[in-house]
């Protein structure tokens, strides 16, 4: 089983545990809009898919910003943010943030995404929420990276996450 700290207390990730190599599980979550959003599997384009604990925090927020930057400057990947926030709270973030590179969705209603991937976190304060990840998905559906960020607190690798999705197309 997959770990992740938070302020410096291991915390248990449930659910299948990923690896790269592995097919990317087709999940469903709810748009900001209400409607279905599918992600995982073979698609047109590279999939970058982040996991989140809730936009409402200030890493969260930050490192959604950087990434609806970063990928619309590359303009190579689909990117998807997914969180366990309700679709009205997202959808009001975006509007503020103006985040309009990548597509904000909900895992609340069967934390479909969070059991699939294995990012769940399973005990702590944040226990229900999703653990911050990110998975680089190539076109045939192959998971080609993986970031458990090792202190939920912190920001992801950046850079490494780049070069995954460049690599990748």
């Amino acid at each position: 089983m997959a770990t992740t700290n938070f302020k410096g207390t291991e915390v248990q990730l449930s659910g299948n545990d990923l690896s790269v190599g592995d097919m990317a599980p087709v999940v469903t979550a709810v748009g900001t809009d209400l409607n279905d959003v599918e992600v995982g599997g073979a698609k047109d384009q590279v999939q970058l898919l982040i996991s989140v604990p809730s936009l409402d925090t200030a890493t969260c927020a930050a490192e959604t910003r950087r990434f609806n930057l970063e990928v619309g400057a590359l303009d190579i990947c689909t990117t998807t943010v997914i969180s366990m926030d309700l679709p009205f709270a997202s959808s009001k973030f975006c509007s503020t943030e103006g985040i309009d590179n990548l597509t904000v969705v909900s895992d609340f209603v069967e934390k479909d995404f969070g059991k699939a991937y294995g990012v769940l976190m399973a005990d702590n304060k944040l226990k229900g929420l999703l653990a911050r990840t990110i998975y680089v998905v190539d076109r045939s559906g192959e998971i080609v990276y993986k970031q458990i960020v090792p202190e939920v607190t912190d920001e992801p690798n950046y850079d490494e996450v780049l070069e995954a999705i460049k690599d990748a197309r």
